[in-house]
């Protein structure tokens, strides 16, 4: 883990010839983070599980297509597969019905702040199947601190003082439901599939997109057959979740990983809450109560801490002569 000071942080992302790569950056950080405003927006005229399956499909379609172009070979060891099917499960499936599922009742900036908690997530699962990798006092810390962040965001004394925001407690526990997949699925990925094949990230994720769309094609019959009403708005917002956040953003990523390294390129989670919040309250006129920016910040400091980003210095005294 990298302890490398401030300052040498951002030189390294404004580094010349990296005009592209920061392009990117900000790319998804903007794509990823405006996710949850199409999910609202989709949810005007589809249902949850409906706007799932418009995600996947279009991502796995969108991807299909770059691997056509590109001419890219797709794998064929059955193993990976299977492991990858797994891995649809909790990084696309399930996590995108829960999130649908909740942007019926939850403004979007504050769906985004709580996916804020998917390295916390990542940690907590990490330290229970990877006991090789235990975690150190300074990452207990941070989880507990992120723990409080996501306390404040939901904001119990506001339950207590108004008996109708208890009816959102379901829907941010389901956010928190879909960033406990994420982190299991990124956990199975470093387990069971990274270091065991050749293929590169843009190969890796069209598998993975294209079987949680056929699983979702599979299930639709059982759970997406609502009627559905079509107009401008949600027809745009699932081409841009489908094609742009769930199929080039994660190419965007590939390139970031693969000229700044995971590390750096993980920061981009940090960014996202931020456009969340402020297209919500831009576009859909959503009201953004105290508890939730502040409780993001608290959330993003955990994340800090226990990723080693935010160190603590102890003052040492000063020899006497």
């Amino acid at each position: 883990m990298s302890t490398a000071a401030p300052s040498t942080r951002v030189t390294a992302l404004v580094a010349p010839g990296s005009r592209r790569v920061l392009g990117a950056y900000l790319g998804a950080a903007l794509i990823w983070g405006a996710s949850f405003l199409f999910m609202k927006t989709g949810l005007t005229g589809l249902a949850p599980a409906q706007v799932a399956l418009s995600r996947v499909v279009l991502g796995a379609l969108t991807l299909c297509i770059i691997m056509l172009v590109t001419r890219r070979r797709w794998p064929r060891e059955r193993r990976l597969w299977a492991h990858l099917a797994v891995v649809s499960v909790f990084l696309c499936v399930a996590p995108f019905l829960l999130f649908s599922w909740a942007g019926q009742f939850l403004p979007s900036g504050l769906s985004s702040i709580l996916n804020a908690t998917t390295p916390i997530m990542t940690l907590a699962v990490g330290a229970v199947f990877l006991p090789k990798e235990r975690l150190n006092g300074l990452q207990v810390f941070g989880i507990f601190v992120g723990a409080l962040g996501v306390a404040i965001v939901v904001g119990p004394w506001r339950v207590l003082a108004d008996p109708a925001i208890l009816e959102s407690i379901p829907a941010q526990l389901a956010c928190l439901g879909a960033t406990l997949c994420y982190g299991i699925a990124f956990v199975y990925l470093r387990k069971f599939v990274l270091g065991t094949h050749s293929y590169d990230a843009v190969v890796i994720s069209a598998v993975e997109i294209s079987l949680a769309a056929v699983i979702m094609l599979v299930l639709s019959p059982f759970i997406a057959m609502q009627p559905v009403s079509l107009d401008a708005p949600v027809v745009l917002s699932m081409l841009a979740l489908g094609a742009l956040g769930t199929g080039v953003a994660y190419i965007w990523m590939t390139t970031i990983v693969d000229s700044w390294g995971p590390t750096a390129a993980s920061t981009v989670t940090y960014l996202t809450p931020l456009v969340g919040v402020v297209l919500g309250i831009l576009v859909l006129g959503e009201i953004l109560h105290w508890n939730e920016p502040v409780g993001g910040v608290i959330v993003v400091l955990g994340i800090l801490v226990s990723q080693g980003r935010l160190r603590f210095r102890r003052r040492t005294p000063p020899l006497s002569a």
